[in-house]
């Protein structure tokens, strides 16, 4: 998988190219803004993930996402933010952003994130969908569930193991098991298959 990461802070842009390196099967090139970015997408693409720093240098907001959706041969373009607000996050999935990942997200979880959205996936942070949940009128199932069950449940409808969200979330593994528990029970699944389809059928994740 080739991925293309752009952003105008060095340290947070090579750290996370060398990161992603580092994973097996993903190769990570990096970019200093978004003119370096469309040159290396016309002259050493195609790549299979696009994620951009909203506010780089050469973005234009989301005009710059506009753009890059159209890169011939890109398969997933994604935004990554520090401070952009959640309405902007809406917009972006609504023109086809295949995720919207916030800069205070750990290496690894982003590292998961790029393969989800490698395979034809729509990433969702929990934060994103806990705020939402928090307003009125929005997804209901949110509501219902804490933030770290929230983050739980999104590593099962991502196929993760137990150990595996354990290490994302830092975590011990019976942490995450007690916590896969306690939400099968909130949403009435009798184990964690069941309650990884109800988080995808009900387009919670």
């Amino acid at each position: 998988m080739r991925v293309l990461i752009a952003d105008d802070h060095d340290l947070l842009r090579d750290t996370l190219a060398l990161y992603l390196s580092q994973e097996e099967g993903i190769e990570s090139v990096p970019a200093a803004d978004f003119d370096g970015a469309r040159s290396l997408a016309a002259d050493s693409g195609p790549f299979d993930v696009v994620v951009l720093d909203f506010a780089m240098p050469g973005m234009n907001g989301l005009e710059g996402l506009r753009e890059a959706l159209g890169w011939s041969g890109t398969r997933a373009v994604a935004l990554m933010s520090g401070i952009a607000p959640r309405e902007v996050a809406e917009a972006a999935y609504s023109m086809g952003a295949a995720g919207f990942l916030p800069k205070t997200m750990p290496a690894r979880t982003l590292a998961s994130a790029v393969r989800f959205m490698g395979s034809g996936e729509i990433y969702t942070p929990v934060d994103l969908v806990a705020a939402a949940g928090s307003d009125a009128g929005a997804h209901p199932m949110a509501g219902r569930l804490t933030r770290r069950e929230l983050q739980v449940l999104e590593g099962l409808c991502r196929g993760r193991t137990n150990k595996e969200i354990a290490r994302d979330l830092d975590v011990m593994e019976p942490t995450v098991k007690l916590h896969v528990k306690t939400l099968c029970r909130k949403l009435g699944a009798s184990n964690r298959t069941q309650a990884a389809m109800i988080g995808k059928e009900t387009g919670l994740f």
